[in-house]
């Protein structure tokens, strides 16, 4: 090495009085704006990443915001058992008031009003017993509502009071509210989740399944091969079917045993065998669901898509996570149409209300003519291969 050569690393020259600093800090803007327009354009012709981003969540605030319009006061069902002072009393523009948060209906017949509370399809009852008793029956299904309903005819007593004691002064009250559960009062809440949860688990484990595997064996060409081999297409759907319905009551059994252990302590009654028959009635109309998805989808994205589509906004329609009372009737039609609101209300007729065979065969009936309609359809939309 020459005693002129210098040691120190070469720095590339300056161009047009440029520092080299700024240069790479622009090739860094630049490349960073680069790959934001790319992504964003990628984004942009992914049809499936802009309905999930972007539409997906705008369908749960439409769902919501119709579904909770209307339930800005606490309107509940209550029958009135006889004459009943405090609320006979309550007249003209009172009883205007008193009727947007309840429903007062009219009945002689005690026993058949409490066996409506028991079953859900009434929210309380009110009589009036003696010495000025009020007597409210009421059912924990909804601890929301029955809280409401207790609040309210709580305040209707105390009003009846105030006019009674201005009335005649240095007198006790004229009325007390009395008000009694008319389930068994060692129940809990999850007496009431159990039957929705265990629905909705069945329904996304039966829609899923038929449509996934039914897209994954037509990619695959599975499908092609089993037409071709010496095999009958009943036996192909009936594995498909009893893999489910295996599935769905292992489900199910994991549920209450779960449910019913100390920590929860959810107490079955009735004939609460019964969601047996229940849950394979219902896994088969989940799975013509099923069935119609993977019919109608072309790749797995596609099938989930549209299985999450359908699902999630049956769940909340269904009442698997709270109920529809407040929903606006034409809203009410539709979950009458839906599988899932039959198996719900069957299923907590079975295991918590102390339901029999009655209750759970028009459910049964419905969820098999259900996947009667929605296989012959399916069947119509079936193809054997991408083509």
């Amino acid at each position: 090495m020459s005693a002129t050569q210098s040691t120190e690393p070469k720095v590339p020259a300056q161009r047009g009085g440029s520092p080299v600093g700024a240069d790479s800090e622009r090739e860094r803007v630049s490349a960073f704006w680069s790959l934001s327009r790319s992504m964003l354009l990628s984004f942009k012709r992914d049809r499936s990443a802009v309905f999930f981003v972007m539409l997906f969540p705008l369908m749960f605030l439409l769902l919501f915001g119709t579904l909770l319009k209307g339930a800005t006061s606490p309107h509940a069902k209550v029958a009135q058992v006889g004459a009943v002072q405090v609320l006979d009393s309550v007249q003209g523009e009172g009883r205007a008031e008193l009727a947007k948060v309840l429903e007062i209906s009219r009945t002689d017949d005690e026993a058949t009003a409490l066996t409506k509370v028991r079953k859900g399809d009434l929210d309380a009852l009110i009589e009036q017993g003696p010495d000025g008793k009020i007597e409210l029956h009421f059912s924990a299904a909804d601890q929301v509502r029955a809280g409401s309903v207790q609040g309210i005819l709580n305040a209707i007593v105390q009003q009846a009071n105030q006019a009674a004691y201005q009335q005649a002064t240095g007198k006790p009250p004229a009325f007390s509210l009395d008000a009694t559960q008319v389930e068994d009062q060692s129940l809990k809440p999850i007496q009431f989740l159990t039957p929705g949860l265990l629905g909705w688990a069945v329904a996304t484990g039966a829609v899923f399944g038929a449509s996934l595997t039914l897209v994954g064996w037509r990619k695959q060409k599975v499908l092609r091969r089993l037409r071709l081999a010496p095999v009958s297409a009943f036996s192909v759907i009936a594995s498909r079917v009893v893999v489910s319905v295996v599935t769905a009551l292992a489900q199910t059994a994991i549920f209450l045993v779960v449910a019913t252990t100390p920590f929860f302590g959810l107490k079955l009654s009735g004939d609460w065998w019964l969601i047996i028959p229940l849950v394979i009635c219902a896994t088969v109309a989940f799975m013509s669901i099923g069935l119609l998805a993977g019919s109608i989808a072309k790749t797995e994205e596609a099938a989930n898509g549209i299985s999450q589509i359908i699902v999630l906004p049956m769940s909340f329609l269904s009442g698997s996570f709270f109920k529809m009372d407040d929903a606006p009737g034409w809203l009410k039609t539709i979950s009458e149409v839906l599988p899932l609101r039959h198996l719900v209300d069957a299923a907590g007729s079975v295991l918590s209300r102390g339901g029999g065979v009655m209750d759970a065969l028009p459910a049964m009936g419905i969820l098999l003519g259900f996947a009667v309609v929605l296989t012959l359809i399916s069947a119509k939309l079936f193809k054997w291969d991408d083509v």
